[in-house]
């Protein structure tokens, strides 16, 4: 079999990082974290700080001949600073000779995520004095480790920590404050470059330090990069990537920031955090750059768009989701993008040595008696392996590639639900177990490289074959049915193991009559549907034909339809429905549960507990913006609602209801239809019923434009007289005038949950109805 091999010396191995796998978080001596405050799980985890030998036995089972681990700063000081913790460190000490006696060389990462709370308590990274701790601690734990440990890595993903920790809040400490995002960004840059000379003061051979590096491109160019772009795209592509990228590659291997990155930061956040001769200290050489890539970033100039929390100063920006196959995060899988990275890095930055730090996926992995089959896991990290051999043909110098990750771990603020490992964890029992990625990975590493071409994968009549059964059997026994001699079940499972196959729909399909067609009902637009509907139509359609399905498409219109598209079904016609239920009530969802076809609703149906569904936070949407209503002085509110048959409409009312009464507030509400016209009449009505009324929320966009005109007849200014809110950012909602402030729900996002949902179900997964986040867009009506 040819290999398409990598060059000889080829770094193979993986990353962790201390507080998703050790536990131990009160033992000998350890201090809190900011994740520790900050976490709603328990951060015992894989227990790593107890089971590290095993894990080690792990890893050189399949041959790895690194791993990137990353040190704890609150077990080495548990105050973040002034005496040091021998016993934590000697944690550290007892790990690396493990590391060293088993053949693997040990790469230390200084910082992943992990503040002492003290710190933080003492103002955290945007505190400048943070930067100065950082490297006390760096020297120190050079002091015990620096004889075994030759690559030093100073910070993790510095965007991460400061964007999401401090910018969005989604990640510890929690903070909403882009001021102290840009705060912490320069001061994470800073405590690189002071980590670093002391880690060169100590003696280090390597230092270095990992970086998460995006290509941003648009939507056109997910799938022909060449493609030229407009004067607005291209300049919102070029200051997303000095936001993400630029913001800190430029002044560690330039010694300045990016031309656009310094006006932003100081309308910002000022610039006296910034001081002479920071520059040169951040700007320290690099032995190697730790390169951590999951997925591109996807935008497009949208006027009128506010700034991501996570990124400010991306005004007029708007982040898209494209029809490709993601991971269980939903995160696009684009490999291509990898060769893109390391080709610019090359050529922006020649001379420096570059190391996949972290790659790999999150799937929904299933445990079998015979083994976890994560295909999907497998496919991954091959076709990324197979971005990075193509640019190192091309001459870039790719010291090696650690997958992300060892084991299945607390994935951060999403706590135990996420499945990155390559070895399966039970964290009731601790068990490990090596899933197929794992043993494939051992293979790539044995070979230095990948099979030139793809293998072809044992099929069911392959199994068959070879255990001298009928297909029909083979079929029986991989769906676990009962009625197949011991036999048979043993032979077939034998040549199951012999030839590595992985159950698939053929496989299933002989018990389960699979058709692989799925029916998507389109009902009566939705109220604002239009659009809604065509995402559906658009990225539904993209997944699970991606997933090997048919689409039959389905118009569900008057009850002879009805009872068309239900008798379709009953006759065993389709695998699995996606319907969009209709704005009037009917029977059809209960009709067709009725049928035992996994079905999944876009829209939170009457009776919630009915059938999985999909739906955006109208609820939460509605508080966000009455409260933000509330917070601009507003005290007469009125609602324009309707129509109140509409489930979504209730749980907009129910909202605003919430966040008046919690400013001790009543409502007064309009009732209104789905037209503009009915928003007009509606907004009439509240200003006759009082007339010192000073602002509406709308339950839809469509209502809120009608109620901009009435209140413009009425004579009144709007926002200066009179605010207005809607709900649902149509496109018409942005080029109103005044612009509408409004709550945008996430159109791709519903479409994609639908689809990943549906083939849950048809996979006989554990599914639970998707609610999804909306987020308030503020305009000038408001």
């Amino acid at each position: 079999m040819n290999t398409a091999t990598f060059p000889e010396g080829f770094v193979w191995g993986v990353s962790t990082s201390a507080f998703q796998i050790e536990g131990a978080t009160a033992v000998d001596g350890r201090g809190p974290s900011i994740w520790d405050t900050f976490s709603a799980d328990r951060a015992e985890s894989c227990d790593h700080y107890h089971r590290y030998q095993e894990d080690v036995r792990l890893m050189k089972d399949l041959g790895m001949a690194a791993y990137r681990f990353s040190v704890s700063w609150p077990r080495a000081f548990p105050d973040g600073s002034g005496k040091v913790n021998p016993a934590g460190l000697d944690f550290y000490d007892r790990l690396v000779d493990e590391l060293l006696g088993s053949g693997i060389t040990p790469y230390a990462t200084l910082y992943h995520w992990d503040l002492p709370q003290a710190l933080e308590d003492a103002g955290g990274w945007p505190n400048r004095d943070t930067a100065r701790h950082f490297a006390e601690y760096a020297g120190a734990v050079h002091d015990r480790l620096g004889d075994r440990v030759d690559t030093w890595f100073t910070i993790n993903e510095p965007w991460v920590s400061a964007f999401l920790g401090y910018g969005s809040g989604i990640h510890a400490p929690g903070r909403k404050s882009a001021a102290d995002a840009f705060r912490s960004a320069h001061h994470l840059l800073l405590a690189h470059g002071l980590g670093a000379q002391a880690l060169r003061a100590a003696g280090a051979a390597k230092v270095g330090a990992v970086l998460n590096l995006s290509p941003v491109l648009t939507p056109a160019q997910v799938s022909d990069v060449g493609r030229p772009l407009s004067a607005e795209d291209a300049e919102a592509v070029a200051r997303i990537d000095t936001l993400v990228n630029r913001q800190f590659l430029d002044p560690m291997l330039r010694g300045a920031y990016p031309g656009g990155l310094l006006p932003i930061v100081e309308r910002t956040a000022g610039l006296g955090h910034v001081r002479d001769g920071d520059l040169e200290l951040i700007a320290q050489p690099v032995d190697l750059l730790g390169v951590n890539y999951y997925t591109p970033l996807v935008v497009q100039a949208q006027p009128s768009e506010p700034a991501d929390p996570a990124f400010p100063g991306s005004e007029g920006v708007l982040f898209c989701t494209v029809p490709t196959a993601v991971t269980a995060m939903g995160w696009p899988i684009v490999p291509s993008c990898l060769s893109l990275l390391l080709r610019r890095l090359a050529t922006e930055f020649p001379g420096t040595e570059l190391m996949i730090t972290e790659n790999g996926a999150d799937f929904v992995d299933v445990v079998t008696g015979d083994g976890i089959h994560d295909v999907e896991r497998i496919s991954f990290v091959e076709e990324h392996l197979r971005a990075v051999r193509a640019a190192v043909q091309e001459g870039v110098k790719v010291r090696g590639y650690l997958v992300w990750t060892l084991l299945d771990n607390l994935e951060w603020a999403d706590g135990y639900q996420r499945k990155f490992g390559l070895v399966h964890v039970d964290f009731v029992t601790q068990r490990r177990r090596l899933k197929d990625s794992a043993l494939w990975y051992r293979d790539v590493i044995k070979r230095n490289g990948l099979t030139e071409s793809r293998p072809k994968r044992p099929t069911l009549e392959t199994v068959a074959a070879r255990a001298r059964v009928s297909r029909a059997t083979v079929s029986r026994v991989v769906n676990g049915e009962v009625s197949v001699s011991p036999e048979a079940r043993e032979a077939v499972l034998r040549a199951v193991r012999e030839l590595g196959y992985v159950p698939n729909a053929a496989a299933r399909s002989l018990v389960t009559r699979r058709t692989n067609t799925v029916v998507l009902v389109l009902s009566a637009p939705r109220q604002g549907g239009d659009q809604l509907t065509a995402a559906v139509v658009q990225y539904v359609t993209s997944m699970l034909e991606g997933a090997g399905k048919q689409i039959t498409l389905m118009l569900a219109d008057t009850a002879e339809s009805h009872r068309r598209i239900v008798q379709h079904v009953e006759a065993g016609f389709a695998d699995g429905v996606v319907l969009l239920p209709p704005d009037r009530g009917d029977t059809l969802t209960e009709r067709l549960a009725r049928t035992g076809v996994p079905i999944v609703l876009l829209g939170k149906p009457a009776i919630a507990s009915l059938v999985p569904y999909v739906d955006v936070d109208n609820t939460g949407g509605a508080q966000a913006a009455t409260q933000h209503l509330l917070s601009g002085g507003r005290r007469r509110i009125g609602m324009v609602c309707g129509p109140m048959d509409l489930v979504a409409t209730q749980d907009r009312l129910a909202g605003h209801r919430s966040a008046l009464a919690g400013a001790g507030l009543r409502p007064l509400v309009a009732p209104a239809e789905l037209s503009r016209a009915s928003g007009a009449a509606a907004a009439r009505q509240l200003l006759g019923d009082d007339p010192a009324l000073d602002a509406i929320f709308a339950a839809s966009d469509q209502l809120a434009i009608g109620a901009l005109q009435a209140v413009r007849e009425s004579g009144r200014r709007v926002p200066e007289h009179l605010a207005i809110v809607g709900f649902d950012d149509i496109d018409a909602a942005s080029v109103t005038t005044p612009a509408l402030t409004t709550v945008r729900v996430p159109v791709a996002d519903q479409a994609l949950a639908v689809a990943r949902l549906l083939l849950s179900r048809l996979e006989r997964r554990h599914t639970e109805s998707v609610v999804l986040p909306t987020r308030l867009v503020i305009r000038d009506s408001a």
